[in-house]
């Protein structure tokens, strides 16, 4: 989708279609104003008789008289004093997945008339590219005939100034954010057949090229040959060779300690020799969505130029049952030293992560950020709404928690209680790598947490909010709108 901005006066605008917001029981704006002049009246009839109060309801009339737009949406935004960034996202959602079947190419939104005192101009603009995008997204699946492109493709924000700094900036941000969610929503969409670690590697070369980062790729030599015994364990029953991306963005000035993102690449989980049933097991292809999230969220900053210092760490390999694979009851040795009873092979996702977080602590970060596909406890825990969220440190994860809150893409805070480390106990190794059916996404975490001792770290358990099951299913791009987001207030904080 295409963006700009653009100064004009709606009701003598030629476009296909103008969006004009609504609050319930009140009249227009001025700009909307004008609109029902020139309608002499038509459209306050026509919003009084068919426009529904609740926030995100729609009213689309085609050739309102007096008009030069070809059609006039109007979009609820509820009641004034109940307006806020939540109700703004209800109704650019609603508006957005309307652009996507809209026999409509393009579209004019007043910016200026969606601002109040809750919701800054800025804010308007950036929620609104990010969703409009994120609405009409379609993943670009190999068919023998291709789709025609359909709905709104191009934006323009009509604005009282189309240079104005805070709408720049917010279209900026929104654009850069919405390209980082959609390179996530492909990968995670890609057959496990064309999304190779090999894939994911590539991907994270070519665009350390084009934004002029430092990507190193360990091939399974490079991975043995630092001792990650844990990470080893989980690729051997595949054909599929691994690969360990290590992305260095350095957009700050000066030394800064970098924020680390480590995202689960498991291009796909068979379980292992502790098979998955068979159905649904076509959707273990998302179980690198943590990894994609770390590329988007890379795309997104290197699209700003955020002048921040991030590094990003993604272990890839495929889950497979095979004669060279792990068996239950296998012990292995981490790169932290510690050893690990692998009691069950489907819980791979934390083994391949507590090496990688070891490694971690060579570039002595502020804090480190692990994003991971990685129980089905957390998904009955909190469904397909919130993220799980676990952290050593109580002010990093009230960071996350915020942010979150503020972008819609929230997290919620599990306990990380010493007395839940007790059911990780093994008989033959330091740790076993399952806690049990209770607490099962707590005790995930708190086996992450023993090799992260050495740094602020958090833990965000995806499993429920990656992807959507059934007639909608798909990658969400999820959580890469929080990890930008929290990275653009750790640069403005610096």
């Amino acid at each position: 989708m295409e963006f700009s901005t653009k100064v004009s006066a709606p009701e003598a605008l030629k476009t296909p279609c103008l969006v004009l917001p609504h609050f319930a029981g009140e009249g227009f704006d001025e700009l909307a104003g004008h609109v029902n002049e020139a309608s002499e009246g038509a459209l306050a009839r026509l919003v009084a008789r068919d426009l529904e109060e609740k926030a995100g309801s729609l009213l689309a009339l085609p050739c309102l008289p007096g008009t030069a737009a070809e059609r006039v949406l109007v979009v609820s935004l509820g009641k004034r004093a109940e307006y806020s960034a939540k109700v703004l996202r209800t109704a650019l959602v609603a508006a957005g997945k309307w652009f996507a079947s809209a026999k409509a190419d393009k579209a004019s939104v007043p910016a200026e008339s969606f601002v109040s005192p809750a919701v800054s101009l800025q804010a308007v603009v950036q929620s609104a590219t990010q969703l409009f995008a994120e609405q009409t997204y379609r993943f670009a699946a190999p068919r023998a005939k291709k789709e025609e492109a359909k709905g709104v493709r191009r934006v323009e924000f009509l604005l009282s100034d189309k240079h104005d700094k805070d709408a720049l900036q917010g279209l900026k941000q929104g654009d850069a954010i919405a390209q980082g969610v959609a390179l996530a929503r492909d990968l995670g969409n890609m057959a496990g057949n064309h999304c190779t670690p090999t894939h994911l590697a590539e991907v994270a070369t070519a665009m350390g090229k084009r934004y002029d980062f430092k990507v190193e790729v360990l091939d399974q030599a490079g991975i043995a040959k630092l001792g990650m015994g844990a990470f080893l364990a989980v690729t051997q029953g595949s054909a599929e060779p691994a690969r360990f991306i290590v992305m260095q963005y350095k957009g700050a000035k000066g030394k800064q300690a970098p924020v680390v993102l480590v995202g689960k690449g498991l291009t796909f989980d068979s379980g292992g020799i502790s098979l998955k049933p068979g159905e649904g097991m076509d959707e273990m292809k998302y179980d690198m969505c943590g990894g994609a999230s770390v590329l988007g969220a890379f795309k997104a900053i290197a699209e700003m130029k955020l002048p921040i210092n991030v590094v990003g760490l993604i272990p890839s390999t495929e889950n497979m049952p095979g004669g060279r694979a792990t068996k239950p009851g296998d012990v292995v040795t981490s790169l932290s030293g510690q050893t690990i009873e692998i009691l069950n092979t489907d819980a791979e996702g934390r083994l391949i992560l507590c090496d990688v977080l070891t490694y971690a602590e060579r570039f002595k970060p502020a804090c480190v950020i692990d994003i991971a596909t990685l129980t089905g406890a957390c998904v009955i825990a909190l469904g397909a709404h919130a993220s799980g969220l676990l952290a050593n440190d109580d002010d990093l994860a009230a960071e996350l928690m915020a942010v979150g809150q503020e972008t819609g893409d929230r997290c919620w805070q599990l306990p990380l209680w010493e007395e839940y480390q007790e059911q990780l106990k093994s008989n033959f190794a330091d740790m076993g790598n399952i806690g049990g059916r209770p607490a099962g996404t707590i005790t995930a975490a708190c086996f992450l947490s023993r090799f992260a001792k050495a740094y602020k770290w958090a833990h965000l358990d995806i499993a429920g909010t990656a992807w959507k099951s059934g007639g909608e299913k798909g990658a969400t791009g999820r959580p890469v709108t929080l990890l930008t987001q929290f990275l653009i207030q750790r640069a403005r904080a610096k």
